[in-house]
C-alpha cells in the first residue's frame, strides 16, 4: 500500500479541540497506568477472586487457574489485531468505528447500539450487587437494613456526579480503589503461599492434562467474562496522552495483567484447601474469606467488606463511563440525538451522555426496585446479557480487522500475523466461546438451560434498531450517512471523489493511514516540546 505524505504540523495542544464532525472533542490526560485501572476496575477484581474463583474451581477443578492463563492467551492474540487496527485507523469510537470500515456502516451502527446496551445492562446488574454489598457492610456496623436498591440510589448518585466531571477525577478515583483492592488480594497470595496452603505447594493446579472434562466450558466462559473491559481502552482514544503509544501499551498490559492476576489468585486459592479445594467450592461456602481469615487474620476481614463495597462502586463506575462514550460517539454521528455529544466547557466531559446514561440505567432499575425484586435476579440477568453481548462484539471486531486489511491489503511494515493470522484465531476462538455462552446462557443468567434464551432478544432488537437507523441514513440522509463511524471530513471527500466501492475503500484507507503517521509526528513533537 502507497503511504500519503502527512500534512504539515500544527501547533501542539492540549485543550479541547474541534473534531472533524463539528463538535467539541473529549479531552483528557490518561497515561498507561491509569487507563490499566480502570479496565482492572470494570471486573471487580477482589468481587472476582472472592465469587468466580470459586464457581470455576467448583466445575472444573484444580485445574482451573489455566483458564485465565488460555483466555489471557486468547485474548491477547484478539489484541494483536485490534491494536494494528488502532494504529492504522486514528478514530475515537473503537468498535463502532473498525466494525464500520471492515463489515459495513449499518452493521457498525448496529453493533454500537449492542455495545450501548451491552454496557448498560451489564450495569444495571451490578447496580443490584452494589447496593446488596453495601447493605450489609452498613447491618454489620449496626446500620440500618434497608433494601438493596436504596443503597443503588446512593451509587447512582455517586457515578452520576463524577461523569460528570472531567475524567481524570473518575481515574484517581478507580485507580485509588484498585490500589488498595490488589495490595490486600496480593497480601492474601503471598502469606498463603509462603505458609504453604493445606498441603503444601503443588504443581498439580497448573497440569492442562487435568483441564479437559466436564466444566472446561464453564471456567472459559467465567474466565473470559472477567476481561472484559480491556477492549474499552480504545475508546478513549481523545481522552489520553498520547494515544498511538499508550492504548497498545494499556491494552497488552491489561490482557497481561488480568491473566496473570487471576490465575495466581486461583491458584493460591487451590492451595489453600489443597485437595479439598473442588469440594469446598462446591458447597457455595465463601472460599475466599475463610482462607483470608485463616492465613491472613481475623482482623483483615472488615477491610474486606469495606473494599467489597468500594470495588462494586468502582465497577459501576468504569462501566458507566464505557457506555456514556459509546452514547457520545453515535450522537457525535446523528446515529443519536445531537444534544447528546455536547462536551463540557470546562471539564471536556460527555456530560449530557453521562447524565443521558445514568437516567436510562435508573429506568431500567425503577420496576425491579418498585416491586422489590429479588436483586439476585437483577445481578443475573444483567451480567448475563452484558456479557454475551461483549462477547459478540469481539467476534465482529475480530472479523472485522481481518476483512478491512484483507480488502485494503497489508499496510508497509505489518505483518501478516498482525493483519490476518492473529485476527482469524481470535475470531474461531472467541466464537466457540460465544456459542457456548448462548448454548448454556442459565450459566450466566441463572434459570434452568434454555429457560431464559429469550432475553438474548434485547441485543437482536438493538442491533437491528442500529441497523435501522444506518438504512435510513442510507436512503434519506447521504451526507450523514458518509459520517457514520466516526469518519474525518478527509476521509469522506476521499470516498466521495473516488468511483467503485474498491475504489472508495482504498481512498479511506490511505488516508487514514496518513492521518495515523499525522497523529505520531504530532505526538514525537509534544514529547519533543514537553522535555525542551
Amino acid at each position: 500500500m502507497s503511504k500519503v505524505a502527512p500534512p504539515p504540523l500544527p501547533q501542539a495542544t492540549t485543550s479541547p479541540t474541534p473534531n472533524p464532525n463539528g463538535d467539541a472533542r473529549l479531552s483528557g490526560n490518561l497515561g498507561t497506568t491509569s487507563l490499566v485501572l480502570s479496565v482492572l476496575a470494570f471486573s471487580a477484581p477482589i468481587v472476582t477472586v472472592a465469587g468466580y474463583l470459586a464457581f470455576a474451581i467448583g466445575f472444573v477443578g484444580e485445574s482451573a487457574p489455566i483458564a485465565w492463563v488460555l483466555s489471557a492467551v486468547v485474548l491477547g492474540i484478539f489484541s494483536v489485531g485490534y491494536m494494528t487496527m488502532t494504529r492504522h485507523i486514528p478514530r475515537p469510537g473503537a468498535f463502532y468505528a473498525y466494525i464500520s470500515l471492515g463489515l459495513g456502516k449499518v452493521m457498525g451502527v448496529g453493533s454500537a447500539y449492542l455495545a450501548t446496551i451491552s454496557y448498560l445492562v451489564n450495569v444495571s446488574g451490578i447496580y443490584g450487587f452494589a447496593g446488596v454489598t453495601i447493605g450489609a457492610l452498613v447491618t454489620s456496623f449496626g446500620g440500618p437494613d434497608l433494601h438493596w436498591w436504596v443503597w443503588g440510589i446512593i451509587v447512582w448518585v455517586i457515578v452520576a456526579t463524577l461523569g460528570h466531571f472531567h475524567i481524570d477525577l473518575s481515574a484517581k478515583v478507580l485507580g485509588s480503589v484498585m490500589v488498595l483492592e490488589v495490595i490486600l488480594v496480593g497480601v492474601f497470595n503471598i502469606v498463603t503461599l509462603v505458609k504453604g496452603g493445606a498441603d503444601g505447594l503443588s504443581a498439580a493446579p497448573l497440569n492442562p492434562a487435568h483441564f479437559i472434562n466436564g466444566g472446561t466450558g464453564v471456567a472459559l466462559l467465567f474466565a473470559f467474562s472477567n476481561f472484559l473491559g480491556f477492549e474499552a481502552t480504545a475508546l478513549y482514544r481523545d481522552e489520553v496522552r498520547s494515544p498511538n503509544r499508550t492504548i497498545p501499551r494499556a491494552t497488552y498490559l491489561a490482557v497481561g495483567l488480568i491473566g496473570a492476576f487471576y490465575a495466581l489468585s486461583a491458584y493460591t486459592l487451590i492451595i489453600a484447601y489443597g485437595d479439598s479445594a473442588q469440594a469446598k467450592a462446591q458447597t457455595g461456602a465463601a472460599m475466599f474469606n475463610d482462607a483470608l481469615e485463616r492465613f491472613v487474620g481475623p482482623w483483615i476481614m472488615q477491610l474486606t467488606m469495606v473494599l467489597i463495597t468500594t470495588s462494586a462502586i468502582a465497577s459501576v463506575l468504569s462501566i458507566h463511563n464505557v457506555a456514556t462514550r459509546y452514547l457520545f460517539n453515535l450522537s457525535a454521528d446523528r446515529a443519536l440525538p445531537s444534544f447528546l455529544s455536547k462536551v463540557h466547557p470546562k471539564h471536556g466531559s460527555p456530560y449530557r451522555a453521562s447524565f443521558v446514561a445514568a437516567l436510562v440505567v435508573a429506568a431500567m432499575l425503577t420496576p425491579f426496585a418498585a416491586f422489590n425484586a429479588d436483586p439476585n435476579f437483577v445481578m443475573g440477568a444483567g451480567g448475563g446479557i452484558g456479557t454475551a453481548g461483549i462477547l459478540i462484539l469481539i467476534v465482529l471486531v475480530s472479523l472485522a480487522v481481518f476483512t478491512w486489511f484483507r480488502r485494503t491489503g497489508r499496510p508497509v511494515g505489518e505483518t501478516r500475523w498482525r493483519t490476518f493470522v492473529a485476527p482469524l484465531i481470535s475470531l474461531v476462538a472467541v466464537a466457540a466461546v460465544v456459542i457456548f455462552a448462548i448454548v448454556r446462557f442459565d450459566l450466566l443468567v441463572g434459570g434452568a438451560p434454555g429457560q431464559n434464551l429469550w432475553m438474548l432478544l434485547v441485543l437482536v432488537a438493538f442491533l437491528a434498531a442500529g441497523a435501522g437507523v444506518a438504512l435510513y441514513f442510507k436512503r434519506n440522509r447521504p451526507d450523514w450517512y458518509a459520517r457514520l463511524g466516526r469518519a474525518s471530513d478527509a476521509e469522506v471527500d476521499a470516498a466521495q471523489h473516488a468511483t467503485g466501492t474498491a475504489a472508495k475503500r482504498n481512498a479511506v484507507a490511505r488516508v487514514t493511514e496518513a492521518e495515523s503517521e499525522f497523529e505520531n509526528d504530532l505526538e514525537a513533537l509534544d514529547s519533543t516540546t514537553r522535555r525542551s
